[in-house]
């Protein structure tokens, strides 16, 4: 069984952070630019993190190029 994670990231921030929202999705905030996925991979890194799950558990399965992205965590 795998588990969606919405995120809606916003790159170039002065800050990596996570945070939660009520509705089970999140925002995540990243010093990487979006230039060549480094922001899609700083952001897989943050919310493994703050899941408490390796990121190879964590696959992008869409919005590579967008600020919304969702995520799936397998089992």
């Amino acid at each position: 069984m795998s588990r969606e994670i919405r995120v809606r990231v916003q790159p170039r921030s002065s800050r990596n952070r996570v945070e939660w929202l009520p509705d089970g999705s999140a925002k995540g905030w990243t010093t990487a630019p979006p230039v060549e996925g480094e922001a899609n991979d700083a952001v897989l890194r943050l919310l493994a993190d703050a899941l408490g799950v390796p990121p190879r558990r964590l696959e992008l399965v869409s919005g590579f190029q967008g600020r919304n992205k969702v995520f799936r965590l397998a089992d």
